[in-house]
């Protein structure tokens, strides 16, 4: 019977099991139980992210920019598609940042719960805070300097260097273009092939979730509940609050930002445009997964908004790849709600750490579930915070990741027919 249920159900199964056995586990006054025999299993689970989240960024990003074997042809459509895409993520990032800022959704979580959380994580918290406290003695360029690494090899063997591997894999990608296909061949294949590997390695990751979520869960409800079971009030209130915050920010995006800038742009109406791409929006819901969403995004987006098959067919893969609007909008709400829950205040060279990196991260994010967390990752090394944090978010990740693909396929269509317009194609197929 539990074989047959979709993943997102197992994890949800997994998060209230975890949240009941916490209940438990704080009712009966066994808390060094669960810290000795549950919480490992919670950490082996985010080494597992923690694992993949190398490989997975540089195997995308090379795979999605050096897949652009056209753009000699079409270097003018590339640069255009590209830079719209990298523009659009960024005002994501932008609304992410400022509703999280506004609304607060961590200060529902009082202070003296952040002090125990403090407390409890003081060892490791102590290290990141301390290499943060560098930023202030820095020149507020730093950030662009710590950007290009002086060693690859040495920036890959520490995932607070994610930044610099994005960045060598997108020098990477750019020159596998340049070369000669045929000079490149197998390495493009290589890399193609490596790509496919650690998706399926996602895949399998993903498979433990229930197990991890259900760990994670019960030690992040006993660490932060501790002896009080009537705190339990602050996590939930302050979950629903980052979740409305998250939801507010898709609709914005969804329900303003794009009509906008189609109107502006394309002149095509809000109710065509959403008419024409509803189906694709319906299976990116159900599938979370932009990826395997892309047949049907291209069928309504030909047949509907009519983009001739040669722009559709160069914009929305690249789109799947380095377009994640929702995403990106996510990760700046998440990072900025973990650091509020744990007490700790971002200075403005941090948010901006958050921009560049959210914006980048979510290029390399993979159009398949479970993705985003693994880039999550990303961003929360960045700017020093413990991925511990995933726990809080994780148990109700699943409903928001279904929303925000549906916001990154939108992303995709309104490209699209941006790019067809600009190329004075739109409507001519």
């Amino acid at each position: 019977m539990l074989r047959k249920l979709p993943l997102y159900a197992k994890i949800l199964i997994g998060m209230l099991i975890g949240l009941a056995f916490g209940f438990l586990v704080v009712f009966l006054g066994i808390q060094q139980f669960a810290t000795d025999y549950i919480k490992p299993f919670g950490t082996i689970f985010l080494n597992l992210l923690k694992l993949i989240a190398m490989p997975l960024i540089f195997a995308s990003l090379v795979s999605g920019v050096g897949g652009l074997s056209n753009v000699s042809s079409l270097s003018k459509l590339g640069i255009k598609t590209i830079s719209l895409y990298i523009v659009t993520t960024m005002i994501a990032v932008s609304i992410g940042l400022l509703l999280v800022s506004v609304i607060r959704p961590g200060s529902y979580v009082s202070e003296a719960k952040r002090v125990e959380l403090l407390e409890k994580y003081s060892f490791d918290l102590a290290k990141r805070q301390q290499a943060a406290e560098g930023f202030t003695h820095q020149s507020p360029l730093q950030f662009l300097v710590d950007i290009v690494p002086e060693n690859v090899v040495s920036a890959a063997s520490s995932n607070t260097s994610m930044l610099q591997v994005i960045f060598f894999a997108l020098l990477f990608g750019v020159a596998l273009i340049l070369v000669p296909s045929s000079k490149v061949a197998v390495v493009k294949d290589f890399i193609n092939g490596l790509n496919e590997v650690i998706l399926k390695i996602v895949e399998l990751v993903m498979l433990t979730a229930p197990y991890g979520v259900f760990a994670l869960m019960t030690t992040l409800f006993v660490d932060f509940v501790g002896t009080d079971v009537g705190a339990s009030a602050e996590l939930f209130t302050s979950l629903g609050v980052y979740a409305a915050t998250i939801i507010i920010g898709l609709l914005l995006m969804a329900g303003i930002i794009y009509p906008t800038i189609l109107r502006v742009f394309t002149g095509i109406a809000y109710k065509q445009f959403y008419r024409a791409i509803f189906p694709a929006q319906l299976v990116a819901f159900s599938t979370s997964s932009s990826a395997a969403t892309l047949p049907v995004t291209m069928e309504q987006v030909e047949k509907e908004l009519h983009v001739p098959n040669g722009i559709s067919s160069f914009v929305l893969p690249v789109g799947v790849t380095i377009n994640m609007d929702g995403t990106s909008l996510y990760q700046a709400v998440a990072t900025v709600f973990i650091a509020e829950v744990f007490g700790i205040e971002l200075t403005f060279v941090q948010l901006l750490t958050i921009l560049i990196t959210a914006t980048l991260a979510s290029i390399g994010s993979a159009g398949v579930p479970g993705a985003g967390i693994v880039m999550l990752i990303i961003v929360l090394n960045s700017v020093g915070l413990p991925v511990e944090g995933l726990a809080l978010i994780l148990a109700i990740d699943r409903p928001l990741d279904m929303l925000r693909t549906t916001v990154n396929v939108t992303g995709d269509a309104m490209i699209a027919s941006i790019v067809a317009k600009s190329e004075g194609k739109l409507g001519a197929n």
